[in-house]
């Protein structure tokens, strides 16, 4: 281990050798934490020996979640892998390790090493738990995508959603992670694919997302989408225009909703709003904002 103290929450897990493990390998998430190569083969030995098979994932949760909230996450995980850990508490996550996703320059990325550069990212904007819990799980519905897809991975949104339901339920994360997990799986790739083009479809994106009740999932989940596209190779500078684009046209709706005001008669005034801010057409109709 590094010169580092260990953090205070480490004395209450002696008496729990599990628990203890885990709270070794969320040291290395801390600044300047690692965690050296013959403490990871005890723990992997200890590992092997049954020591986390009567673990509550429950009980383990809070320890990871320090982890997780850690400066630098991904070491955490890293340290998890290596000691065996991390196949017994997430294999959903760590099947991801190996399995090709589709990029720019390089064309493609290993999809676990990308999970964890997305948590990095999150991390580094100081980002909730809930965003950083998204990221780990975001993925887990590409792990078995059909070989001959590769490196796509169609009908991932299916095989995910059940995937991430268990594990927020194994951990019993707080509902706020599992609600905005489920929600990022559903609208990760549709707000990559944002463009100011037509305000009906976006003023219909932000009623989808809940921007108009509840801001605050609708911002972290904006968060989300920025450190995901950050992640990939050559993208750590650039902007991100989807997340300036939705927020804008968020903006453009602001006190529309006055009075009792028909559904439908609300939706042409938010997408002529955003149409007015954005110049862009209405309903695709070609009309001009």
């Amino acid at each position: 281990m590094s010169s580092t103290p260990l953090p205070t929450f480490l004395g209450d897990l002696l008496h729990h050798p599990a628990l203890n493990l885990l709270g070794i390998a969320a040291t290395a998430a801390c600044p300047d934490g690692e965690v050296e190569g013959e403490i990871l083969e005890l723990m992997g030995r200890q590992i092997d020996a049954g020591l986390l098979d009567k673990l509550d994932p429950a009980a383990a949760w809070p320890v990871l979640a320090r982890g997780v909230m850690g400066e630098m996450p991904s070491r955490m995980f890293h340290a998890l892998r290596a000691c065996g850990a991390m196949e017994r508490l997430l294999p959903e996550v760590e099947a991801l390790f190996g399995v090709p996703q589709s990029a720019d320059d390089p064309p493609t990325v290993d999809l676990g090493e990308h999970v964890l550069r997305v948590i990095d990212a999150a991390a580094r904007v100081q980002a909730p738990l809930a965003v950083r819990f998204a990221a780990l799980v975001l993925g887990v519905g590409k792990a078995d995508s059909p070989p001959e897809h590769l490196p796509f991975h169609y009908r991932h949104v299916e095989r995910g959603l059940p995937r991430i339901q268990d594990i927020a339920r194994r951990f019993d994360v707080p509902s706020e992670c599992g609600e905005l997990a489920v929600l990022a799986l559903h609208e990760v790739e549709r707000v990559h694919r944002g463009t100011p083009a037509r305000a009906g479809p976006i003023a219909a994106m932000l009623e989808r997302l809940g921007a108009f009740v509840r801001p605050e999932p609708f911002h972290d989940l904006l968060v989300l989408c920025a450190c995901d596209f950050h992640a990939y190779p050559g993208r750590a500078t650039r902007s991100y225009p989807p997340a300036a684009l939705l927020i804008q046209a968020l903006e453009a709706c602001t006190g529309l909703e006055g009075g009792a005001v028909d559904v439908e008669i609300l939706r042409e005034r938010r997408a002529l709003a955003i149409a007015k801010a954005l110049g862009s057409a209405r309903w695709g109709d070609g009309a001009g904002g």
